[in-house]
């Protein structure tokens, strides 16, 4: 019989996670809400997307998600399409969000973050539910929608030239980096080191707190701030633009490759581009 304190400790860390991802998808609302139309054609650092193609990619993964937790013959044939273009479903998917008028586009995001809301807290918690790649529980899917929301909040951000705040919601984002380590190798056909990085990231904030993963004794370690640590792997920013240091070459070369996201590895940003 589980252990009701472990269950009701699970219970409150998603419910945290559900609450992060909603806050961060208001705070992206406030920077989309009030856009002048033609700010949504503006181009973003991705090639070929406007903001109304970021918002439109959004939509577009949190129906899937959506879809995954509410209707899985749904998602069946979400995933049955997607493998009929494997290179292409992502950008079409945003393409034809991204035609509609910046007013109905943005009411059905909205309406499709809110019904992803209500489906996660209603999720049971020790289920699996199908995804393009591994099933994920509830609350990591809600990770990887932070995650999504944040990067590519990042691209809008870039666009308007709006610096944004960082925020303890990077936790997650830090956490999937890390944890998508062997990924990054994978994807790229190469083998990935052996034993655990030391990895020390500098929250945001003015007190100083350290996130850490992997054991202290760790011979391979990476150093630096939270932000640059998710800038890094969610490649919105190039390596040589940011605070952050390897120590070992395993640690060295994966700074190079890492990502914290599914999916072939991207070209990046180019060194010096403004953020």
């Amino acid at each position: 019989m589980p252990d009701p304190s472990a269950v009701e400790a699970a219970a409150d860390a998603a419910a945290a996670v559900f609450a992060d991802l909603r806050e961060e998808g208001r705070e992206l609302d406030g920077l989309v809400g009030e856009l002048p139309v033609p700010d949504w054609a503006r181009p973003t650092p991705a090639p070929g997307w406007t903001v109304a193609h970021q918002i439109a990619h959004l939509h577009w993964t949190d129906r899937a998600s959506l879809l995954s937790l509410t209707d899985a013959t749904a998602f069946g044939h979400m995933v049955e399409e997607a493998l009929k273009a494997p290179g292409t479903f992502v950008d079409e998917g945003a393409r034809e969000g991204a035609e509609l008028a910046p007013a109905e586009l943005l009411a059905r995001w909205r309406a499709t973050r809110a019904a992803l809301d209500a489906a996660l807290a209603e999720a049971s918690p020790d289920t699996r539910f199908p995804w393009y790649g591994p099933p994920m529980k509830a609350a990591s899917m809600a990770s990887a929608r932070l995650m999504e929301t944040w990067a590519h909040g990042q691209d809008i951000a870039d666009a308007l030239g709006v610096r944004r705040t960082p925020t303890a919601r990077l936790r997650h984002v830090a956490r999937i980096g890390v944890r998508a380590r062997d990924y990054a190798y994978a994807v790229r056909g190469l083998p990935a080191p052996a034993g655990e990085f030391r990895v020390e990231l500098t929250a945001p904030g003015d007190g100083g707190q350290l996130w850490t993963y992997g054991p202290p004794d760790a011979p391979q370690r990476i150093t630096g701030p939270a932000l640059d640590f998710c800038l890094l792997v969610t490649q919105r920013a190039h390596r040589a633009d940011l605070g952050l240091t390897a120590n070992g070459p395993d640690a060295d070369r994966w700074l190079d490759i890492a990502q914290a996201f599914a999916g072939p590895a991207g070209p990046g940003r180019e060194p010096g581009a403004a953020r």
